[in-house]
């Protein structure tokens, strides 16, 4: 049984992750690797270096204390090999200015239901709770497990953020502690599936029926990238989805934001994903108007 786990972030008042006001713990690790990833720093299956540029003072104080030579010069300038850090961590207080930083700590259950326990007056008021996200929370099952068990124990409304990428098995432990599944249904062709998270779509349309078929309350939450899934097909098959599963609590449209792009600047993986501009709010509405010509009509942006 793990106590611990490695979290990207825990964000407190949270309205944008399940119903009211919401603590949403990020956890580290996934297995899809999706070119428009919004948390490129939470892929990763271990902590990482991560560095800010534009806060860097090219004072090169990182250099004397780094064991590796993962900090170098170059014209004059700081640059990292991100590939030979070794996570001593010495560079971090090194720096003056805090361009440095490690991404993902271990934390226990403890620390964590610690945290969340501070705003339960605001879940109860609000009709919020916890949102176990990432990353994907079921690379760190039993973690996962045991916070959600710990948040019901206090009568701690559940959410948990998934990929649908994981063991049948461990999605059917889970259910009894989960409240609400938002779902992610990120491309409806098998092979464009493939080719723009790493994995094939068949296990995430297979736990997804075996949810539903379990009476889970599930969101399904349909990122949409322009250029890349934007497309009639693909909106089709969302409109297909809605109407062969009728008891969805709904589904929500995730427009896409370029975020990401500087958070894989920031630990080197920036070559990895696609870069475009964040999608506008026109496009945006332009994507729900198709959608309820469609005949979606329990469907909203999110």
């Amino acid at each position: 049984m793990n106590d611990s786990g490695i979290i990207v972030d825990i964000q407190r008042f949270s309205i944008h992750d399940g119903p009211g006001i919401r603590t949403t713990v990020f956890l580290k690790g996934c297995p899809l690797n999706c070119k428009w990833c919004h948390n490129p720093e939470a892929i990763a299956y271990k902590p990482q270096l991560s560095f800010n540029q534009e806060k860097c003072l090219n004072c090169f104080a990182c250099l004397s204390v780094c064991p590796t030579s993962t900090h170098y010069i170059k014209d004059n300038k700081h640059e990292i090999n991100f590939s030979l850090c070794q996570l001593s961590g010495d560079c971090v207080p090194a720096c003056p200015n805090e361009a440095l930083s490690i991404t993902g700590k271990i934390n226990s259950v403890e620390q964590v239901i610690e945290l969340i326990l501070k705003d339960k007056d605001f879940y109860i008021n609000s009709g919020g709770g916890v949102t176990i996200s990432g990353g994907e929370p079921m690379t760190q099952f039993q973690f996962t497990k045991q916070i959600l068990k710990a948040c019901k124990d206090n009568s701690i409304h559940t959410t948990l953020d998934t990929c649908g990428h994981a063991p049948s098995e461990k999605y059917l432990e889970i259910l009894p502690l989960v409240d609400l599944f938002l779902y992610d249904y990120k491309e409806s062709d098998y092979d464009k599936h493939k080719e723009y998270t790493g994995v094939y779509n068949d296990l995430i349309q297979k736990n997804f029926n075996m949810l539903y078929g379990a009476s889970a309350k599930i969101i399904l939450r349909c990122p949409i990238v322009p250029g890349i899934n934007d497309t009639d097909r693909h909106f089709e098959a969302i409109c297909d989805l809605y109407k062969e599963y009728p008891k969805l609590v709904g589904i929500e449209i995730m427009p896409y934001h370029n975020i990401g792009l500087d958070k894989a600047r920031k630990i080197g993986a920036e070559e990895k994903f696609i870069s475009i501009d964040t999608t506008d709010k026109e496009k945006s509405r332009k994507w729900i108007s198709t959608l309820h010509e469609l005949g979606c009509t329990n469907i909203r942006l999110g």
